[in-house]
């Protein structure tokens, strides 16, 4: 490669920067939220008798600030730092870019006031009210304008796979939001669902379950595709199998929803096909994973010494872990043990928190250092001791709500020879206790890790300095 030439263009970063920081701090309010209403649970009066601090107004903006705050800030950080490297052109219309940042953390304050005020339209995932989901529509609109755009003026032929998991986020979020939003306003912060009945089910699960497919799934893909070649310093494993993997994934996906409405009175056939398409998404979902694995043939041992690369790898094994986990649980005889319980819980955590969780934080910790002229953070120790504290958390979390979780479901379906029930909810309550004391702990060691990263991030950002990125020339670039 020649040297770079001092007049090429350079990468529009600041946005990339602003997202990625951005990312840590929503990620530290999130899940701070996650321990406070976990130790709600726990121990009821921490909510002081405040309304605002009540467990049914913090757990919205629990899973808002993670999934939409730390999560879309880590995914468009990434999705805008990908495509101006793999297209080697800087983003179509950096103004809008800047818009698409200061939109999106106003839809998050407005989230973080509006949901403990008790505003909501009471739909999981999406429960802001419809002047904040106008807004979100707006954002995202510019988001992909830029996205798109940058994609419509590379440089390379090629569009690289990252890009295209990237690219179905993007496209899938804006019809799912759309199209469950939809909506009749009964005032400032006052709407009434535009479905009714079994199909406001249908289709606030076939939002809610693709949110996963799409938000916590195709567009972290697109980071993985990316950044664990790049640490591992490994082309990946496969790039045939990236393609099926995708086409595969996102086909799939779309139809699986049904499966979070088992035995209720969605028509039956409409809950066997959610389980029939939740059970084939175990395919494409365990080939991403294995060729993300695979793609350390011949670089495992820098797994010893390098964290970085352990985020991201122990993220896939956590996502191949949830991707079993999902299907087997959508199966109509399991899902009678495990629907309404804490098994769910634990099976959410372990996606977002293992593998949504990790792979994010891997994927910043490349990014940070390169955003401020640097080779790595500030501690490559503080970092091992993130992983440490994130893992030993997420284990501690997910193992108690999974035992918690098969306890509720035999206590809840024990009969007596009478026919009677053996235990009382209040009784099955009762033995669920210790479960949720351990979980409090594995949040507040996952807390705790992020804080850790937290800090080495202000301490990596004020040590470094921010250098424009030159756009290498096409004719000197490597494919």
């Amino acid at each position: 490669m020649h040297a770079p030439n001092p007049s090429a263009p350079v990468y529009s970063d600041t946005v990339v920067r602003q997202f990625a920081l951005m990312s840590v701090v929503w990620g530290v309010v999130g899940m701070l939220v996650g321990v406070i209403i976990a130790s709600q649970l726990a121990w009821p009066d921490l909510n002081f008798g405040i309304p605002w601090l009540s467990y049914g107004r913090l757990r919205p903006l629990h899973t808002n600030a993670v999934i939409f705050a730390f999560g879309g800030c880590a995914l468009m950080a990434t999705s805008l730092h990908v495509v101006q490297r793999t297209c080697q052109v800087r983003l179509f219309a950096p103004g809008l870019a800047s818009f698409v940042f200061w939109g999106w953390q106003a839809v998050i304050v407005a989230a973080a006031i509006s949901l403990p005020m008790g505003y909501t339209s009471g739909k999981e995932y999406a429960e802001l009210e419809w002047p904040i989901d106008i807004l979100i529509a707006l954002v995202w609109v510019a988001y992909a304008i830029v996205f798109f755009g940058t994609i419509g003026i590379r440089k390379v032929r090629h569009i690289y796979v990252a890009n295209w998991f990237y690219g179905a986020f993007i496209i899938a979020v804006a019809l799912l939001h759309i199209v469950n939003s939809a909506a009749i306003p009964a005032g400032a912060m006052k709407s009434y669902s535009a479905y009714a009945g079994v199909q406001d089910a249908m289709v606030q699960w076939w939002y809610g379950h693709n949110a996963v497919g799409f938000f916590l799934t195709a567009g972290f893909l697109g980071m993985m595709y990316y950044y664990v070649p790049k640490q591992a310093g490994r082309p990946v494993y496969s790039y045939r199998l990236s393609i099926v993997h995708f086409w595969a994934l996102i086909f799939t996906y779309m139809w699986a929803g049904p499966h979070h409405l088992h035995y209720t009175a969605l028509p039956d056939w409409t809950q066997s096909i959610g389980m029939v398409f939740s059970l084939i998404l175990l395919a494409p979902s365990w080939g991403g994973m294995i060729n993300g694995v695979m793609t350390l043939s011949g670089a495992w041992h820098k797994l010893r010494t390098d964290p970085i690369l352990r985020f991201l790898i122990v993220s896939l094994s956590f996502y191949g872990m949830s991707t079993f986990e999902g299907p087997m649980m959508s199966i109509k005889t399991v899902n009678a043990l495990s629907h309404y319980t804490d098994w769910t819980v634990g099976h959410v955590h372990s996606g977002a928190l293992g593998w949504v969780g990790l792979i994010s934080m891997g994927s910043l910790y490349y990014l940070i250092p390169r955003m401020y002229g640097r080779t790595e953070m500030f501690s490559v120790k503080a970092i091992e001791l993130h992983f440490w504290m994130s893992t030993i958390g997420i284990v501690l979390y997910i193992a108690a709500m999974w035992i918690a979780g098969v306890m509720q479901g035999l206590m809840w379906r024990a009969v007596n020879a009478d026919g009677t029930l053996t235990y009382t909810f209040v009784e099955s309550v009762k033995a669920t206790y210790p479960y949720y004391v351990v979980r409090v702990m594995g949040g507040l060691l996952y807390l705790g890790g992020m804080l850790v990263m937290a800090w080495n991030v202000w301490m990596t950002a004020i040590s470094g300095f921010s250098r424009p990125s030159p756009v290498p020339q096409p004719a000197i670039a490597h494919a």
